[in-house]
């Protein structure tokens, strides 16, 4: 939680501030030779009230924008059962041999059994859950069939979480969460567990698809930058009622408007700082607003930069979305990750130590969180005053009282619930408060590697394994990089190791800290 506590630097708690981040890319082109696919289905024709108004529209829509695009298209309308899974076989017959690159587009009815989804064709009846195995198309066999071709990579969008007819038999509403298998980028048109909305007749074109095609017209069209504006679009359409959801295992980058298939690579620090200088004039410009329109117009033109998830986090203060997301457990959990509560305790035991980091809230207002700390050794106090961080309703802190202030505020963690594969850059400025302390600028990126069990001395947790790197102005050679677990249950990192590089220290020294105890305030 409190990476940056100014009692933990002074008992030589040396890792820097770790925040969060995305990763730049390196300009390797696809070869020519390589194919790309799509499969394309859009299923509307269901008999009585279950006929949908835009899904098959949506195909045909979707099928010529691909078109467009250089994809060569298999696409189906008002399928069946036997012809969806002939189009399946299909696609994989053309892609197999090839490591090409294999798209799915479906839309229409879909409903998740058991942690699968599956695609509902035209001839289901569905009055059982039985039924559902037997008579729909589980996604899971396009990923195989995908598998099998041995695709370099896929990408599969499921226009699918309409209204479900189907509640009855099934172990949810929407669809269930997935992370991606390996070279897979995975859309979902709403987060798990939530409903998309099908569009209207004047639109000709479901919402989330709306925008997609939209977005899959413009220039420099990078897949996670398509999908990051779509996002960003149908949650404002749908005044929050409706977000879009990825998950993604991507090594490759990839342009849709050129076929380009661009290969990864960490940004250095100073990569991230350019980006960050060419950003701060526009987030200065906005920070202070209280239009949530001023963060959704950065967020358009930023949608993955080192201030993106500052934007965003203070576009859920004045937008919060009220959406519910199905956990990997199956339970809800909401949209927005977390917040602090009056009265939370967290202690921070440092491994190899006797000494304790000591945090509680003692303040939440409309506008900020109060968070003292104080060092324990041996189970005594330190008699110093206490450090205090003040912190923003999203979580990002705006800095130490009487020590700093951080523009923008320092998101250490994503504003909303987490997923594996996920990545995004971070940058800030520090502005000293106290007379020989020099300010800096902090630029990083951070990922989602895993999900992992984790136990500590507060418990055992199922928590996200993230991964940041952080790059201080001090010293352009100084790199840290750090390892901390996420759970989606609490405001904070329930364990982190970290180790800092420099020219003058060429081997990192290991710092580790595990949440010891843990109190919930109201």
């Amino acid at each position: 939680m409190i990476f940056s506590s100014f009692s933990a630097l002074r008992a030589r708690f040396k890792a820097p501030v770790v925040i969060a981040a995305l990763a730049a890319f390196s300009a390797s082109a696809q070869a020519p030779g390589d194919v790309r696919v799509a499969l394309v289905i859009g299923n509307a024709a269901y008999a009585g009230p279950l006929a949908l108004q835009n899904p098959a529209s949506d195909a045909g829509a979707m099928a010529g924008a691909l078109k467009g695009l250089g994809f060569e298209v298999v696409e189906l309308r008002n399928g069946s059962k036997a012809q969806m899974n002939d189009a399946v076989t299909k696609v994989r017959e053309i892609l197999k041999g090839k490591q090409g690159i294999g798209m799915l587009y479906y839309a229409g009815h879909g409903l998740q059994m058991d942690a699968r989804n599956y695609m509902v064709p035209l001839d289901a009846n569905l009055t059982r859950g039985a039924d559902v195995v037997a008579q729909t198309v589980d996604v899971g066999s396009v990923i195989e069939a995908f598998r099998a071709a041995g695709n370099r990579m896929n990408i599969l969008v499921l226009d699918a979480c309409r209204d479900n007819p189907f509640g009855g038999i099934t172990t949810g509403k929407g669809l269930a969460p997935l992370d991606a298998p390996s070279g897979t980028f995975l859309a979902y048109a709403t987060a798990p567990g939530n409903v998309a909305e099908d569009g209207d007749v004047k639109s000709g074109n479901g919402l989330y698809t709306q925008y997609l095609l939209q977005e899959l017209k413009k220039p420099q069209a990078r897949i996670e930058d398509v999908f990051k504006r779509v996002r960003l679009s149908v949650r404002k359409a749908s005044n929050g009622r409706q977000i879009p959801w990825e998950s993604t295992s991507l090594e490759d980058d990839f342009q849709f408007n050129d076929g380009r298939l661009v290969a990864q690579a960490r940004p250095t620090g100073d990569q991230l700082a350019a980006e960050f200088n060419r950003e701060k004039a526009d987030w200065d410009r906005i920070k202070d607003s209280t239009r949530a329109d001023d963060f959704y117009a950065f967020l358009e033109k930023f949608p993955n930069g080192t201030v993106s998830e500052a934007a965003l986090a203070r576009l859920n203060q004045l937008n919060k979305p009220v959406l519910v997301v199905q956990g990997a457990d199956g339970t809800g959990k909401p949209f927005v990750r977390d917040a602090f509560r009056a009265g939370d305790e967290f202690d921070m035991a440092y491994t190899g130590s006797d000494m304790r980091l000591l945090q509680k809230v003692t303040r939440v207002t409309a506008d900020e969180v109060l968070v003292s700390s104080v060092i324990s050794t041996n189970g005594k106090v330190d008699s110093g005053n206490p450090t205090v961080e003040v912190f923003d309703r999203a979580g990002g802190s705006r800095g130490i009282q009487g020590v700093f202030s951080y523009n923008p505020p320092q998101n250490f963690f994503p504003a909303e619930q987490v997923k594996v594969g996920e990545h995004w850059k971070f940058g800030y400025e520090t502005s000293p408060l106290m007379a020989g302390m020099p300010g800096q600028r902090i630029n990083g990126e951070s990922r989602v590697l895993a999900r992992e069990t984790v136990k500590v001395e507060a418990g055992t947790f199922q928590a996200f394994k993230v991964e940041s790197v952080t790059y201080s102005s001090l010293d352009s050679s100084m790199r840290t990089r750090c390892l901390f677990w996420l759970t989606p249950d609490l405001p904070t990192y329930i364990k982190m190791e970290c180790g800092t590089t420099s020219r003058a220290r060429p081997q990192p020294v290991l710092s580790k800290v595990e949440l010891a105890r843990v109190k919930r305030g109201a």
